[in-house]
């Protein structure tokens, strides 16, 4: 398949960047969909900047949103960073840092 290269408009920034033709043949080997934002909002992002305007994960500069959760190992009140389903058990900090590395990574 022939790519060429795109504009696209960045959803964090609507500043707009070129979704090269060589990268799209990359997306498309990888399964990938389009990138939704520019590369220095991806790198921001990818960092805890939180793209545009800075600040925390949140997006937009706002702090990111906390969820409540019980820890599975101590009973401790405790939040996290996105909203637990309660088909995986959820950890504290201080519990979840003691626990061992995965052996293999899921992606």
């Amino acid at each position: 398949m022939s790519y060429e290269d795109k504009n696209l408009t960045c959803v964090e920034c609507n500043t707009t960047f070129v979704f090269s033709a060589d990268d799209q043949s990359f997306h498309s080997q990888k399964g990938y969909t389009d990138p939704k934002r520019c590369t220095s909002c991806r790198a921001a992002r990818r960092s805890g900047g939180g793209g545009y305007g800075g600040g925390g994960g949140g997006g937009y500069g706002g702090q990111r949103e906390m969820h409540p959760a019980v820890c599975a190992e101590c009973n401790k009140d405790t939040e996290v960073p996105f909203l637990p389903t309660g088909d995986r058990p959820v950890y504290c900090s201080d519990c979840f840092s003691k626990r061992p590395a995965p052996s293999s990574q899921r992606w």
